[in-house]
């Protein structure tokens, strides 16, 4: 099995991050201070819609 290459945003601080990893169509999600415990996954339909989402405000709050 290949190792993973996790990224973070490039605000991530204090190591309170979410990274994301794209690994055969899917997008995994962890939580950068729990790595151990089994990430989300999410087709990349369901990750742009996020994306997208993100770029739009719709999560803001």
């Amino acid at each position: 099995m290949r190792e993973l290459e996790w990224r973070r945003s490039s605000r991530c601080a204090a190591g309170n991050c979410v990274e994301v990893a794209k690994v055969d169509g899917q997008y995994l999600i962890r939580d950068s201070k729990n790595p151990q415990l089994p990430p989300h996954s999410f087709t990349e339909d369901e990750w742009l819609a996020f994306a997208a989402g993100v770029k739009a405000g719709d999560f803001a709050f």
